[in-house]
């Protein structure tokens, strides 16, 4: 049964280390392509033209609404609201009561 257990760990181990590779992955595509696509349309540019439009920033923009949700379904909400967090603001509230009773 111990084995069994042990298995079963190790498959959800690698299953949660292949989508942290996945979102990694994905991120580092999203900034190669994204400098390279900024760079390719300020190069390209009239001189009387800015840089500063959405339409430089629009695959950056849409392909990140993409990358954050991809973010979230890797990381979720524990990211912010983990037990390790929890920990910290009641350490700290209990801190701040500590001081304002001495």
């Amino acid at each position: 049964m111990k084995d069994f257990n042990q298995e079963e760990a190790y498959i959800r181990a690698k299953k949660r280390l292949d989508k942290l590779k996945g979102f990694y992955w994905h991120l580092a595509w999203y900034i190669i392509v994204n400098t390279f696509l900024i760079i390719t349309i300020a190069r390209n540019l009239d001189s009387d033209e800015t840089i500063w439009q959405f339409g430089t920033f629009a695959t950056a923009f849409f392909w990140g609404i993409g990358l954050f949700f991809h973010f979230m379904g890797v990381f979720g909400l524990r990211i912010f609201f983990s037990k390790d967090w929890e920990n910290r603001k009641i350490e700290e509230y209990m801190n701040k009561d500590k001081r304002n009773w001495e």
